[in-house]
């Protein structure tokens, strides 16, 4: 009967909540002794004979201890009146049936004991007038909160509106009841599905579908629309938002949480919509257990560890255990601001390497110090345009860094390195594309020289990373406009970081050889809708509040990104979100060392010119290797 979550119970009760307990307790205690005389008395026309009193005077006490031990059981003394629901009031009933068939043995044993005659017709009573006096309380009880609540609730409350009829929806419920202090007043849900339509959930009503949503904001005067739906695809977010969207009331969302069915939703988790949440896209399902069992206990590299990816992995693998998490980057500012968010988030500090990829002996000397047994591959420059402007740094940083790195994870015995790639390295039209089209060859050349497993993960953008698209908008609508566009008809792959960081782990865990890695990034999203998703999200309508103007496509830039060549034959991986393409068309290693000791001496001479059209021509495929070597895979 008593379980030690509820044995718990009784050393968690602050000491102001005891007097409330023992009223309670106490309440009910005369509510059976009551319900015993009555029965009696109904029976007796209140002629009470002393084997009755002697009766109640010892069946009361036994009852009333019953009736305690069953109400703790079904956990009703841990529920205030106020939240008290439908569940609550069948436990009632279900202890009252118990106490009723008790009080037949009350009954009974008066008969035995005491010489009074056996009257089926008073447990029948004192069942009824039992639940009846014990659900009197509970919603006396509760009526009573209320009304004291919204007596002295000190402000106005706004007119809610939750979207989402199931369990997050209920929670939600139930979280703003027990927060008056939210200043929310619940006018009802809304929910698609036809079997909820005119029900009451705990004693609100279902006033219609999320298409109702404009026509009930103006009839009831709604100020607030909560998205309680965590489990619905970006579609669906979205489609609900664009209703929500032509309404004044202020929209917020509860999120995708993992944790949200264990732990219920807190008020701090409802929050504004986010681009991230208006994605056409299935959201990522996170396995942690496939990423800590090769992660636990290993020592772990990132390179670029203050860039977006790079800070992101740290936070992700600190979680699981490694044996030693060592951070690389040449900026030590970034450097810094990560490792103090380990250190007061996680209390963990990791080992600070401030060292540049390019510096060969510097690297070197790196690996044999802190012998990593994982390397995650995130520096590289990445912005399309400046990388146009400075090809010999793109070359230097994304090309030989990578070159040195992955040389040194090799010689020093690393067991998994992942090479962080891109979308635009598929036909690449761009320095920066072109770079990290050749950072994939070198991988994959080296993946058949030596013992150590190379794997490569390409994508395209990422929500929110440091000057990227997304914040790059937002500053601009901040500063009321207007926004920069190139092109109306581009379009871009887009992830969260958290999605696309925890696939890179994933990847790890696959067994590889310089194959390509591919994650499902969903449809396309056009700038443009982008641009005008963020701009609604700001409450501002585009076109009228905010300007959007047309800039033309920079050098470099593509209108569409693909990810993969039309060649390169896709095939499934254990996760459904990563496919794989398999490396069986590499580059000669041996070719290609030669062909990058040309490119990056082309660059310490300064030669740009000469250097940019032998790197296009090595990423493109018009470089090719001489009869007898592999053949590089190209568009």
């Amino acid at each position: 009967m008593f379980s030690g979550e509820k044995l718990e119970f009784w050393r968690r009760i602050p000491p102001k909540r005891w007097g409330a307990l023992l009223q309670a307790v106490a309440w009910d205690a005369l509510t059976l002794s009551l319900a015993l005389v009555v029965s009696i008395g109904l029976v007796e026309n209140f002629r009470f004979t002393p084997a009755d009193w002697r009766l109640i005077a010892w069946g009361a006490p036994l009852l009333s201890l019953a009736a305690f031990l069953l109400l703790f059981s079904k956990g009703l003394y841990r529920v205030q009146s106020r939240y008290a629901g439908v569940v609550d009031m069948i436990h009632l009933l279900q202890a009252s049936l118990i106490l009723g068939v008790l009080s037949a043995g009350v009954f009974y044993g008066g008969t035995v004991w005491l010489g009074r005659p056996f009257r089926v017709v008073e447990p029948v009573l004192f069942f009824f007038l039992t639940a009846s006096g014990l659900g009197a309380f509970r919603l006396w009880r509760r009526a009573f909160d209320w009304y004291d609540a919204l007596r002295d609730k000190g402000r106005e409350r706004k007119r809610t509106l939750i979207v989402g009829g199931g369990d997050a929806g209920e929670m939600v419920m139930r979280e703003i009841q027990r927060n008056p202090e939210s200043g929310r007043r619940i006018v009802g849900f809304v929910d698609d599905n036809p079997l909820k339509r005119h029900a009451r959930i705990h004693g609100y009503p279902c006033l219609g579908t999320t298409e109702d949503i404009p026509q009930l904001v103006a009839e009831f005067g709604i100020q607030e629309i909560i998205i309680a739906i965590p489990s619905a695809e970006g579609s669906a977010i979205r489609r609900i938002f664009e209703i929500c969207r032509r309404t004044p009331a202020r929209i917020r969302i509860v999120p995708s949480i993992p944790t949200i069915f264990e732990k219920g939703v807190q008020l701090q988790q409802i929050r504004e919509v986010d681009i991230e949440d208006l994605l056409p896209r299935e959201p990522v399902r996170f396995d942690l257990r496939a990423v800590s069992d090769y992660i636990e206990g290993e020592r772990v590299l990132i390179t670029g560890a203050g860039g977006s990816i790079g800070s992101e992995l740290a936070r992700q693998v600190v979680l699981l255990g490694p044996a030693a998490l060592i951070l690389l980057g040449k900026g030590e500012n970034s450097i810094y601001f990560i490792q103090r968010e380990l250190i007061e988030r996680h209390d963990y500090e990791p080992r600070c390497v401030i060292a540049d990829v390019r510096d060969a002996s510097r690297i070197e000397a790196v690996f044999q110090e802190e012998q990593p047994t994982i390397v995650f591959h995130a520096a590289a420059h990445k912005h399309v345009p400046l990388m146009q402007a400075n090809p010999i740094e793109a070359i230097k940083n994304n090309v030989l860094g990578t070159w040195v790195t992955a040389e040194s994870a090799a010689r020093n015995g690393v067991r998994k390195f992942v090479y962080v790639s891109t979308d635009k390295a598929v036909k690449p039209a761009s320095i920066m594309g072109a770079t990290k089209r050749v950072g994939e060859m070198i991988v994959q050349a080296l993946a058949h020289e030596t013992e150590t497993e190379f794997a490569i993960v390409r994508f395209g953008n990422v929500l929110g990373s440091r000057g990227s698209l997304v914040p790059t908008i937002q500053a601009q609508i901040e500063a009321g406009g207007p926004v920069r566009l190139t092109h109306p008809e581009m379009q871009r792959y887009f992830m969260s970081i958290s999605e696309a960081v925890h696939l890179i782990m994933r990847v790890g865990a696959f067994e590889s050889r310089g194959d390509i890695h591919i994650l499902d990034m969903g449809k396309p999203v056009k700038i443009v809708d982008l641009a005008h998703d963020l701009i609604r999200l700001y409450g501002l309508v585009p076109g009228k509040d905010i300007q959007i103007i047309y800039t033309g496509v920079r050098p470099g830039e593509k209108l569409h990104e693909e990810l993969c060549y039309d060649e390169e034959h896709l095939e499934p991986t254990v996760h459904p979100k990563i496919r794989r393409v398999t490396n069986g068309n590499a580059p000669d290693w041996e070719w290609l060392r030669q062909q990058l000791e040309v490119l990056i001496d082309l660059c310490e001479s300064n030669q740009a010119e000469r250097a940019q059209a032998m790197l296009m021509e090595l990423a493109t495929g018009r470089l090719k290797p001489p009869y007898g070597a592999h053949g590089v895979r190209h568009a």
